[in-house]
């Protein structure tokens, strides 16, 4: 049985290694091609909107782009799609592991909501899909002609999504499902907007149709949204190695500022590829908001200790808290670890625990059996270069004492 652990860790590690890949991918081209058709030369003569010479990997690349569709259809036409997808579903899948089969740790704060994990799996699920609902009755209504204004509602949706988020679940749930929420956000405007509209051009084009421009310019839009959206969901989804992000009590509006920072930085960019200025000004912008953050982010940590100790143990906790070898193990990570895993680090240069991970009293530490028994008996990841010397048979203890749980 114990080495279902080991197993879901690789597995859980194998999912997230995929979901950076394939992140990669999709922001690498999505990136690239803003860049390109915001630096094309239109002050060209024919049918082309725009083309740009390039040189990289010691060749040149001469492209040219029209702006609704070439005279007819191309023999070879390349989509740029599955990179989305498979973001957005090697994302699902880690959300699940992590939130969802994981939820008893790291989903729901029963001091902040009294639910069942069940409960907080169904509104994980369901406010990713109304969200998108809102979004996109927002971008199809009269909103779509006036595009700032659109912007800022959508900014006040993604503020209001994050303060609710942090009504229920966690401060690292809420951090990963604000993401989460932004990202499918992202690939439903490629999946039922972007696509299915270029999709009409092409069969316009192969049947002698004169493509529709309005399709185009609502792609365009969706684009655009997806342009400025990128950066904060990158940051979203770092935030759970960072608890002076996620574990602080401002950590909504942090996320909030986070978003605006992403606006600021892709403004610079746009700007940039454009040729049509320099605006160092967004360089000050951005840092006075990173300032914010920081400043933010020295707010009391959650759950102090006399909190923590109210909060009762859920069924599969009190396995490790009632297994053989807790009191043994319960000495060893008091002597080796809680000096930065407490809520009051007494480690030189350790101002808050590690990731938010307490392990000062004994449910802290039933809490954390599985990543206690991974990171410091499996593997000698913790403590970091071993730095509290963790014997050999401290990590045996450990190791005792979960497989003895039946984990």
């Amino acid at each position: 049985m114990y080495d279902f652990a080991v197993f879901w860790d690789w597995m859980a590690f194998g999912v997230r290694w995929l979901h950076v890949i394939t992140a990669i991918a999709w922001i690498g081209s999505s990136f690239y091609f803003i860049a390109l058709d915001l630096g094309l030369n239109r002050d060209i003569n024919g049918p082309a909107d725009g083309e740009e010479w390039q040189v990289h990997g010691g060749g040149f690349y001469h492209i040219q782009k029209y702006l609704v569709a070439p005279d007819k259809m191309p023999e070879h036409l390349t989509w740029f799609k599955w990179e989305s997808y498979a973001t957005w579903l090697s994302g699902a899948a880690l959300l699940m592991i992590v939130y969802w089969l994981g939820g008893e740790l790291y989903l729901i704060d029963a001091q902040k909501a009294d639910l069942a994990l069940w409960q907080g799996i169904f509104i994980s699920a369901a406010s990713l899909t109304v969200g998108w609902l809102v979004y996109d009755n927002l971008c199809k209504s009269g909103l779509g002609e006036r595009p700032t204004l659109l912007m800022l509602l959508l900014f006040a949706l993604l503020v209001a999504m994050g303060w609710g988020y942090n009504q229920i679940f966690t401060g690292r749930a809420m951090m990963l499902h604000l993401g989460a929420f932004t990202a499918t956000i992202m690939t439903a405007n490629v999946f039922f907007i972007i696509m299915p509209n270029q999709r009409i051009v092409v069969d316009d084009l192969k049947n002698g149709r004169t493509p529709d421009p309005k399709y185009g310019k609502i792609a365009k839009l969706r684009s655009t949204h997806n342009n400025y959206l990128t950066l904060p969901v990158v940051f979203l989804m770092l935030s759970n190695h960072y608890p002076l992000a996620f574990a602080t009590e401002y950590n909504w509006i942090i996320a909030a500022l986070v978003f605006l920072m992403g606006v600021t930085i892709r403004h610079y960019f746009n700007t940039r590829h454009a040729r049509s200025g320099n605006p160092t000004w967004t360089w000050l912008v951005t840092a006075l908001l990173f300032i914010a953050i920081m400043w933010l982010s020295t707010a009391p940590m959650y759950e102090p200790l006399e909190e923590a100790e109210a909060t009762p143990l859920t069924p599969f906790e009190q396995r490790f808290a009632a297994a053989d070898g807790f009191d043994e193990a319960h000495d060893v990570v008091l002597g080796r670890c809680s000096m930065c895993h407490a809520r009051e680090p007494v480690w030189e240069g350790i101002l808050w625990a590690p990731k938010g991970v307490l392990l000062e009293t004994k449910a802290d530490i039933a809490r954390n059996a599985q990543q206690i028994y991974l990171q410091a008996g499996v593997t000698h990841a913790m403590p970091p270069a071993n730095v509290t010397y963790m014997e050999e048979e401290d990590r045996e203890a450990i190791v005792r004492w979960v497989r003895n749980a039946g984990l």
